[in-house]
């Protein structure tokens, strides 16, 4: 029966892709907080003084090694931040990595204070407070003709508290391609005009103009909304007539490329600017974009986020939502490398359109794109080819997309065009030939195109030869490949820093930082030193660098057994998933997860959930380290200055035989006789739940 159980094992059901140390391999790089950065080197079970406990070991130099219990794992992370050539190795025993923690503290000091200030002002700049009508809000979602996804759900009741707040909204959603991001998009412009606003689209291709004018006007289709867009498709009268009607509001939402950016693109009550893509945009554009941006409510949507967004958004300036939960019956696309092969490619277009279904062909040399065509046609004789670059005139590019829209040909071999905005369901196969030649989050952006109805989707990435690729190009290619899972595009920013390193992702000024110290880490600091400065307390170097040090040591069995979860990384990814619950309300959900998976959970596994609680307690009140054995135990603060002794002095009276204060006035000793396990663990949440109770904080 427990193998059964077993056996209901999916990644789905836990959720461990989302974990830091998910397939963790053996000489990973991987950083602790106290001790720096070391190599993974495995799990081992030790029995030490009668109590077995399953260790991390992490390798340091001279080949040193740290033992690290699993309950202490919300001190370590994968390294990220540099080239495999640059990833430091530190040594233990010395004080160079705390001086390094401190130099690069200081520095995220002075970053953390600059940031605030920029929030600050963004929140003081008085922005329109939008109402809305409920009824016809409710009307207007109730015709999405797709079941919501519970991340969709999330995410647009946030933008909608976003845009009722005094303040501009800024709001990068984060979702994959075909996640539902535009259905947000809709609904927040439905919002917008209802408070009687103009709503802007601004997308970075004339495609992607068109794709979501025709998505956008049947979306709207039985409301009295007007709906136009603005692109090179569009000639100078009808660009005209639309200059006109935007400038004296007759026009609700208006689609567009950069020409929606220009000085003769005059608004009369702009309320929303919603950006699609938005890495797509140059450094002038995004000058333009800043200038009209003045006072209004700014979406932006993007499957890649560039990771300039990223770091911003997860610094706290710009709100961030993740769509990360497909929709219904949507199956991940199977991505193959291969070298160029005619018979990979006759079979890959063979079976698709055997299917019924379409193929992109991506050959971005637009010299050689009509030789390519002609010798698929001559290799496939029965199939029907069109081509599409961006150098084809605007009206003949138009047709050509229509057509394959409608199904009139098989097989467009085109450029890079098709990278965003081409959202056609019946086209389930691609094959991009040089792929070694794109960057990350392109070749991200491609596979895209396909994948986006229930069926089976798949990728050929072509390559001239294995032996003659660049390491980075064949990271970039392992990357794509390992991104299999349906949500994964938050995830490239991540592959992109340890392909390029930190230098031409994040700037100088915090490459070097991140190097050093790894990015997980660098954001942990720089987000608990940003929470310290919002809530208005004293800034304490020591505070930020041992506030997640809690030492805990209760002689207690506290572990997953290899006969209840096997896979060693099963069980070193739930560890991490377990040790970094920031909530108790947290624990008892994934109890239920695992027990659905694993079956009931043995005492060793409950004893893990235990400590979880306690370690939530301690950290709450400031605790350095609760220590017990079977007779006696103690419990010490970090500070004195933090905590108001006066319930322990009445403690230690009441019970002058089992409680005293230490001569350093920072550690509560305690003695005790209980020997079992659920006893000894039930007495110190007992003593903590009444410290919790009677204690105040001093500030």
């Amino acid at each position: 029966m427990k193998q059964n159980i077993k056996n209901k094992y999916t990644n789905t059901n836990l959720n461990l892709k989302n974990v830091s140390l998910y397939e963790l391999y053996i000489g990973q790089p991987i950083v602790h907080v106290k001790y720096g950065v070391g190599r993974y080197d495995g799990m081992k079970t030790l029995e030490i003084n009668g109590i077995k406990m399953e260790y991390l070991i992490i390798r340091y130099f001279n080949n040193d090694k740290l033992y690290v219990p699993i309950s202490s794992l919300y001190l370590i992370d994968r390294y990220i931040g540099s080239t495999k050539e640059q990833i430091p190795l530190h040594k233990l025993g010395n004080n160079i990595w705390i001086r390094l923690k401190k130099k690069v503290l200081k520095r995220i000091q002075d970053i953390s204070i600059k940031l605030l200030n920029f929030y600050a002002k963004r929140i003081a700049k008085k922005g329109y407070s939008f109402q809305y009508n409920k009824k016809e809000y409710k009307s207007f979602c109730e015709k999405f003709p797709y079941e919501e996804t519970p991340d969709q759900k999330n995410a647009m009741d946030i933008v909608l508290y976003d845009m009722l707040q005094p303040f501009s909204m800024d709001r990068l959603i984060c979702g994959d391609v075909g996640f539902g991001k535009t259905e947000i998009a809709m609904r927040a412009a439905f919002i917008a005009i209802q408070n009687n606003k103009q709503v802007a689209v601004l997308v970075p291709t004339t495609l992607l103009a068109q794709q979501h004018f025709y998505n956008f006007k049947n979306r709207f289709s039985n409301w009295p909304i007007c709906v136009e867009m603005i692109s090179r498709f569009c000639n100078k009268k009808e660009q005209n007539r639309i200059l006109k009607n935007t400038h004296i509001g007759e026009i609700d939402i208006l689609i567009g490329t950069h020409k929606l950016l220009q000085r003769d693109v005059k608004w009369k009550r702009l309320g929303l600017l919603i950006i699609d893509e938005e890495q797509r945009f140059g450094v002038r554009h995004k000058e333009q974009i800043r200038s009209i941006r003045e006072n209004i409510d700014m979406l932006t949507l993007t499957a890649t986020p560039i990771p300039r967004t990223l770091n911003m958004a997860i610094h706290g300036i710009r709100d961030l939502s993740i769509i990360s939960t497909p929709p219904a019956k949507r199956k991940s696309i199977k991505t193959f490398v291969c070298e160029y092969d005619k018979n990979i490619i006759c079979e890959a277009i063979s079976r698709e359109i055997f299917r019924n279904g379409q193929v992109y062909y991506l050959c971005n040399d637009i010299n050689f794109i009509e030789k390519t065509a002609f010798s698929l046609k001559k290799m496939l004789p029965n199939i029907s080819v069109s081509i599409a670059h961006g150098k084809m005139k605007e009206r003949d590019l138009k047709q050509v997309m229509d057509d394959f829209y409608h199904k009139l040909f098989n097989v467009l071999v085109c450029t890079t065009i098709i990278e965003t905005g081409i959202d056609i369901a019946n086209v389930n196969t691609i094959i991009i030939e040089r792929a070694d030649r794109f960057g990350l989050g392109q070749l991200y952006q491609l596979r895209g195109r396909v994948g986006r109805s229930c069926n089976q989707a798949y990728s050929y990435l072509l390559i001239p030869s294995l032996k003659e690729l660049s390491k980075n190009a064949s990271k970039r290619l392992e990357a794509i490949v390992s991104l299999e899972t349906l949500g994964s595009g938050f995830s490239l920013a991540t592959h992109d820093l340890e392909i390029r390193g930190p230098g031409a992702l994040f700037g100088e000024d915090q490459s070097g930082d991140i190097q050093n110290i790894g990015f997980s880490l660098y954001m942990n600091l720089l987000r608990d030193t940003i929470d310290t400065l919002k809530n208005g307390k004293k800034l304490s170097l020591n505070d930020i660098l041992n506030q997640q040090d809690i030492e805990i040591e209760l002689g207690v069995p506290a572990f997953f057994p290899e006969d209840y979860i096997s896979n060693v990384n099963i069980r070193l990814s739930l560890y991490k998933k377990i040790s970094d619950i920031k909530k108790c309300s947290q624990i008892e959900k994934l109890k239920k997860m695992i027990i659905n998976c694993f079956g009931p959970l043995p005492k060793s596994a409950e004893y893990l959930f235990s400590l979880v609680y306690i370690r939530e307690k301690a950290k709450f009140l400031k605790i350095k380290k609760i220590k017990s054995t079977n007779r006696d135990g103690l419990i010490e603060f970090y500070s004195i200055g933090h905590i108001n002794f006066l319930y322990l002095i009445k403690l230690i009276k009441k019970y002058f035989n089992r409680y005293y204060i230490s001569n350093t006035s920072m550690e509560l000793k305690f003695i005790h006789n209980y020997i079992k396990f659920d006893e000894r663990l039930h007495f110190i949440n007992i003593l903590l739940d009444k410290v919790k109770k009677n204690i105040s904080f001093i500030n």
